[in-house]
């Protein structure tokens, strides 16, 4: 029982601890509260106060634009009229100026219209005037109009030739003043700088021999030795009464070397037969295509020539044992190919390319004897299958005048050219070609009219002409000699070049008795 009044006692300090916790905390409350509401009273006024504070700015600034909106109108405004009223009086300028030029031109137009009628009047008169003055000189000179204007135009073309011939003179002389002198000095200083050998060379050799015994030896019983070593290199062997020597002659150089080879080989060897030749003229022509491989890497490391291929060196060295009028081609060739880079570096043009086509101007002659055609078309073809440039192709193909030189490369060739086969001593002549083209010179000399006789002088390096000075004056003499020489030049094949020297001479005859 008294757990129980216990139990009831503690349940109800609980309840009323509870409810004054309850008071406490609510009185606490109600102040919180209204300490909040003092505070959020406290907040409006001040956020009421800053929102019209910011409203009177916003007006004031509003009422700041507004005013300078207006004020940058006025001015814009301002400016627009001002810019308007100087148009307008622009305007009005050039009304006014547009109705002083109608003005003129309506003046004008009168004067034109005035002179106009009176030039009409004085072109009538002049007409008139013109008729009666030519029939006056009809009358006076008893020559109608055709005739007189016939006289008048002959006469022209008489003074008018006259002064194209004294004017061609001059432009030719200055033309040789100037040109050839450096011309001359040009391919004067490329001869300088290049030396080269001057001996023509022959379509036979020689070999000596140790006695006249060994001559048998080579023709060998009943001459088979000879038949055999003629039939394998293609030469024909001399056996004469030359002491102690054997004379090989053959158009082709190499198979000439091939045998010289073979019989200098025999003779140090000293067994002669059949089997022993076959030896000798295999290893003989193992030589010479030796000889030919160097021959051609040797030009090309001479004139300083790269990029060639394989089979182009090797038909450069074939031209080693080619030769042209007894001057080697392949000499000439790299005369031809120095001569040709000196020139061009004396002109500004590349002396490289210069050097290269003048090397290759000649490769068609180390193919003549195998392919049908002139040395030109075969050089070109070769060029072309071994991808050589347009320029040297060119230069090949108009080296002779085939084609009409198109570029300073292939001018520069055929000068390099002409000069090479033109030096004394590069090449020999027959005589009786030469007699010929003596002959032709002084034919095409006097296939002209007017020409009296004609003389082939200087070995052919000049061609003297005597004019009749009935049929030719001086002026013509221009003409003449100009004309005759480019039928030279289109009928005729010469190194070098030809001088056509005109003379025209009047004599005068009487006796004292």
């Amino acid at each position: 029982m008294e757990y129980i009044y216990c139990a009831i006692a503690a349940v109800v300090g609980i309840i009323i601890g509870a409810l004054i916790g309850y008071l406490i905390r609510r009185s606490i409350a109600e102040k919180e509260i209204g300490s909040a509401e003092a505070e959020a009273d406290r907040i409006r006024l001040e956020a009421k106060r800053d929102a019209e504070a910011s409203k009177k700015e916003a007006l004031v600034e509003a009422k700041e634009e507004a005013i300078r909106v207006k004020n940058e109108a006025d001015r814009e405004l301002k400016e627009r009229r001002a810019e308007v009223q100087r148009l307008e009086r622009r305007v009005q300028q050039k009304e006014e100026n547009v109705d002083k030029k109608s003005d003129n031109l309506d003046k004008k137009d009168e004067l034109l219209t005035a002179k106009i009628k009176e030039n009409e009047e004085r072109a009538a008169s002049l007409e008139s005037m013109k008729a009666e003055q030519s029939e006056v000189l009809q009358r006076i000179s008893q020559m109608s109009v055709e005739e007189a204007r016939a006289s008048l135009l002959a006469r022209v073309e008489q003074e008018a030739r006259h002064d194209m011939a004294v004017k061609l003179s001059e432009v030719e002389q200055e033309y040789k003043d100037t040109a050839e002198e450096k011309a001359r000095n040009i391919v004067a200083l490329a001869i300088q700088r290049c030396a080269a050998d001057s001996v023509a060379e022959a379509t036979v050799s020689v070999v000596d021999l140790p006695s006249d015994e060994m001559k048998g030896r080579i023709i060998g019983r009943e001459g088979r030795n000879i038949r055999a070593i003629e039939t394998m290199t293609g030469v024909d062997l001399i056996i004469d009464d030359t002491p102690e020597a054997i004379t090989v002659s053959c158009f082709d150089p190499v198979r000439r070397e091939i045998a010289r080879l073979t019989l200098e080989k025999l003779i140090a060897d000293g067994r002669i037969h059949p089997s022993r030749i076959e030896e000798m003229v295999e290893k003989s022509r193992k030589e010479v295509d030796s000889v030919i491989k160097k021959a051609g890497e040797q030009a090309v490391i001479e004139t300083g020539v790269h990029g060639l291929s394989h089979e182009l060196i090797r038909l450069l060295g074939r031209l080693k044992f080619r030769t042209s009028y007894g001057q080697n081609v392949l000499r000439h060739s790299i005369e031809v190919s120095h001569i040709a880079g000196m020139i061009a570096s004396e002109l500004g043009v590349d002396p490289v390319l210069a050097r290269r086509a003048g090397l290759l101007h000649d490769i068609g002659k180390a193919m003549t004897h195998e392919i049908d055609g002139s040395h030109v078309q075969i050089g070109v073809d070769i060029a072309r299958k071994y991808k050589e440039s347009k320029d040297v192709i060119h230069a090949i193909e108009a080296h002779h005048g085939d084609v009409e030189a198109q570029t300073v490369i292939a001018v520069i060739i055929q000068a390099a050219d002409a000069v090479s086969a033109a030096r004394p001593g590069a090449r020999r002549e027959n005589l009786e070609s030469y007699i010929k083209r003596l002959q032709k010179l002084e034919e095409i000399a006097n296939s002209f009219n007017g020409i009296e006789k004609s003389f082939a002088i200087q070995a052919g390096r000049e061609v003297r002409i005597m004019v009749k000075p009935e049929s030719v004056s001086d002026d013509d003499m221009v003409f003449l000699a100009r004309d005759i020489a480019k039928k030279i030049e289109s009928e005729l094949e010469y190194p070098g070049q030809i001088k056509v020297n005109l003379i025209r001479e009047t004599r005068s005859f009487e006796y004292a008795k």
